[in-house]
């Protein structure tokens, strides 16, 4: 039946732990967070819950996207690019001319993600990932952190 929720799982949470992953950045672009971030689900050893990951800077951020074709982070780059230019004249540049495209790329994507954990795993879509987005144009070292609930 259309519109019908089914319950997947229910009871207490008696399970709450917190982590952090550091992220090594070439500069621009998406770093698949995928892999670590399910073997930390799986080693918590929670079956059902909620993840939160949670990027703790204002110039990088965090997205749920395809994970099949490469093309499609090379666009999602160049649209970033065109919807905040690096030589546009803003006001804001004591830190380089490549950090206030880079706090308003961050506005559009967004600091967290929260993720359903089904059978002790990420319950993303066949073809998502979860990616780290360097905005800045220097290599950077990031730290993510990361929240799981659950049973």
């Amino acid at each position: 039946m259309s519109g019908a929720v089914e319950t997947l799982a229910k009871g207490p949470v008696t399970l709450q732990v917190q982590g952090h992953l550091i992220v090594d950045t070439p500069g621009p672009g998406f770093t698949d967070i995928t892999a670590p971030v399910a073997r930390w689900v799986a080693q918590a050893n929670c079956r059902t819950g909620l993840l939160v990951a949670f990027c703790r800077h204002t110039s990088a951020s965090l997205t749920i996207q395809e994970n099949a074709d490469p093309d499609v982070r090379r666009d999602l780059m160049t649209a970033l690019d065109r919807l905040a230019p690096r030589a546009a004249p803003y006001r804001h540049h004591l830190e380089g001319p490549d950090d206030m495209p880079a706090h308003i790329r961050t506005m559009l994507t967004d600091v967290s993600v929260q993720i359903p954990v089904q059978d002790g795993r990420p319950a993303l879509g066949t073809w998502q990932g979860l990616y780290f987005v360097e905005h800045r144009d220097a290599p950077h070292r990031r730290e993510i952190l990361l929240h799981l609930t659950g049973t």
